[in-house]
């Protein structure tokens, strides 16, 4: 298997574990997914570090009843033997406590570290491009593009707040 097919694979498994935590609510896998020095860009946010990452999503995920998260095809570049770097669309189906529901759909940019026995993200961007009924007649929002595949943001790209009450 080439060294990208292999990094595809462990980041897709990456992503599967990612949302499988979300649904579940559990922070102890979500905490696993993310480098111990992982930095997340998220609603206006930087959060740096496991710790900070994980207690800013038991806030979000909180709110929530489930979240089912579905992450399309990673697009990935190596950046040598130990990390990737890509770009990742992903939709949410939410179901807050309240009752309320709605469809968001996003693009992660993202780094990753091969730590020899599973990828994990190092640093994230989220950018939230639609949020609303799953007719898609709700709130699309015009989020900067850096281009096409490896275009990255800068690791210091500061994310808009949030577009919706969490």
């Amino acid at each position: 298997m080439s060294q990208l097919a292999a990094a595809e694979a462990g980041i897709r498994q990456l992503h599967a574990h990612y949302a499988d935590a979300v649904f579940r609510k559990d922070f102890e896998a979500f905490a696993r997914c993310f480098a111990e020095d992982g930095e997340w860009r998220i609603a206006g946010s930087v959060l740096r570090g496991r710790d900070e990452i994980v207690s800013a999503a038991e806030g979000f995920l909180g709110k929530a009843r489930r979240i089912f998260m579905t992450f399309r095809a990673p697009i990935i570049a190596r950046d040598g033997k130990e990390k990737a770097h890509g770009r990742t669309y992903v939709s949410e189906q939410c179901c807050w406590l309240d009752g309320k529901t709605n469809l968001t759909l996003g693009r992660y940019y993202e780094h990753f570290v091969d730590t020899g026995e599973r990828w994990l993200f190092s640093w994230r961007l989220y950018q939230v491009l639609y949020t609303g009924p799953d007719d898609l007649t709700g709130d699309w929002f015009d989020e900067p593009d850096f281009g096409p595949p490896p275009g990255m943001p800068s690791r210091d790209f500061l994310p808009p707040p949030p577009r919706r009450q969490l």
